[in-house]
């Protein structure tokens, strides 16, 4: 069975990257792989700035605060990532589909991947379902993860058991002083 890479899979491995950025190339691809991306990808010397900006990018969208912004945001990078719809068997494990040309470059791919992905996710799940940790809120918390909600109810609010943990932590004593 062939796992379609514009789903959850594609906004939770974006979501990964901007969480953990990679300090190379090659932990750029071993990502791709963990999240079951099997193609090659053709090299070129640029690849590991050219994703970060596509990363940063695809941010925008994430912190977007309107559903209208966020959608108009994300239209952009559609619109960047065009390429009409296409059958494809590259690994010949399959026919499934793909949302771009063939022969592009890392960064093309991703943000092909990227962006068809996350308006599936946000118009499938709730345009609400893609934020950045709640516990980034309070006051003396560093965390900015990403939390992609793919969360049958979509209440996800934390990037980590840890995140939540110690919001809760936060509560209770706030509640005991």
């Amino acid at each position: 069975m062939h796992l379609n890479p514009y789903g959850e899979y594609a906004v939770l491995l974006a979501a990964s990257l901007a969480n953990d950025w990679p300090d190379s190339r090659a932990g750029i691809i071993e990502r791709t792989r963990e999240f079951g991306m099997t193609m090659a990808f053709p090299e070129a010397p640029e690849d590991h700035r050219e994703v970060h900006r596509v990363i940063q990018r695809w941010l925008e969208v994430v912190d977007a605060a309107a559903p209208d912004g966020r959608a108009a945001l994300l239209n952009d990078l559609m619109k960047d990532a065009a390429a009409y719809p296409r059958l494809t068997d590259h690994d010949q494990e399959g026919w499934h589909l793909h949302y771009r040309d063939g022969g592009q470059s890392l960064a093309e791919v991703l943000l092909a991947v990227f962006s068809v992905g996350t308006a599936l996710h946000l118009t499938t799940r709730g345009m609400s379902r893609l934020r950045r940790c709640e516990a980034g809120e309070a006051p003396g918390d560093p965390c900015r993860n990403v939390v992609a909600d793919v969360t049958r109810n979509g209440r996800q609010r934390f990037c980590s058991v840890r995140c939540g943990n110690r919001a809760a932590v936060r509560r209770h004593r706030s509640a005991r002083a």
